[in-house]
């Protein structure tokens, strides 16, 4: 491997050391010659979200160029240009070694660049096609690298569980959405409990929240747990030596609703948090559980909603 190529993947996991502690950790579980494709797959995701998220001193035409520049960077690369950037050699490696879907990344750039203009989502289904490309498809992408006895049946639980991974950190970061001028609860969901989006600012202000807010906080960890419940098969038809890795991933991610139902739902008083004994914990369990065994769906013991 050249030079520039392994620094480029260097890059990447240093990305995703510095960002990513539960999925880093979970990824530590993997053979080590997968763990670098992981690495750029994240760098690659986590890059284009600080072009959008970090940059906000910026007008918002800037923060476009911006990540139109960097997407055609990328595309060049896709056709075999040289690339002059610390991390999509690394990235474009990886496709190239597991001919990953194209269509995937454009997917996840498109997503990336509503994040500029689209600040809130009528429905759950606007918030689903959202979704789609900023994170079922990055189930998709990580499929061919985990391995799968059947692929096939494999891809709609992997998509899935990008669902649920999103919605989880969705419900866990309302406040620091609501910093950003972004409210990913659709507008129906905060209509059904009778929220406004000025109630959420005024309980972000306040540091804590209403009654109705921690119910429909509690509505939507339901429906995350939907998407657990849907992405739980997908598990065991994973390569036996991916399994572990995807086990804790899959209860780390799913204990963040936990925290959530323990502080009773109010996700504007703090940040809910994994202790790090727990998260150390379920790592050594994944890799003492035999392969194949069920996964254990995440989040109190209540019937999930529906997914769409």
């Amino acid at each position: 491997m050249d030079t520039d190529l392994t620094a480029a993947y260097a890059r990447c996991q240093e990305l995703h050391k510095r960002h990513g502690r539960t999925y880093y950790l979970a990824t530590s579980l993997l053979p080590a010659w997968k763990r670098r494709h992981v690495h750029a797959l994240y760098g690659f995701t986590r890059y284009a979200d600080e072009i959008v998220d970090r940059t906000e001193d910026l007008p918002p035409a800037e923060r476009a160029a911006r990540l139109d520049e960097w997407s055609a960077r990328f595309v060049a690369g896709l056709h075999g240009e040289p690339v002059d950037d610390p991390l999509l050699p690394a990235v474009l490696h990886t496709i190239a070694v597991f001919d990953l879907d194209r269509a995937d990344f454009a997917s996840f750039l498109k997503s990336m660049a509503m994040d500029l203009t689209v600040m809130s989502y009528p429905s759950y289904g606007d918030l689903l096609d959202y979704m789609d490309g900023s994170a079922a498809v990055i189930g998709t992408m990580m499929l061919p690298i985990l391995g799968s006895s059947d692929p096939a049946a494999a891809r709609e639980p992997a998509r899935q569980l990008g669902f649920a991974f999103q919605l989880t950190n969705f419900i866990r970061d309302v406040a620091e959405d609501l910093d950003r001028g972004r409210t990913y609860l659709p507008d129906e969901d905060l209509a059904k409990f009778d929220v406004t989006r000025d109630d959420l600012l005024a309980a972000r202000a306040q540091g804590r929240a209403t009654p109705r807010i921690r119910e429909l906080i509690e509505y939507e960890v339901t429906r995350a747990q939907a998407h657990y419940a849907a992405a739980a098969p997908g598990i065991t038809l994973l390569a036996p030596a991916s399994q572990a890795c995807m086990r804790t991933a899959y209860a780390l991610y799913g204990g963040i609703l936990d925290e959530v139902a323990a502080q009773d739902y109010d996700v504007l008083a703090r940040r809910a948090l994994v202790p790090q004994r727990r998260r150390m914990a379920v790592a050594a369990r994944a890799l003492l559980t035999p392969t194949g065994a069920p996964v254990v769906i995440p989040g109190p013991a209540r019937t999930p909603v529906a997914v769409a």
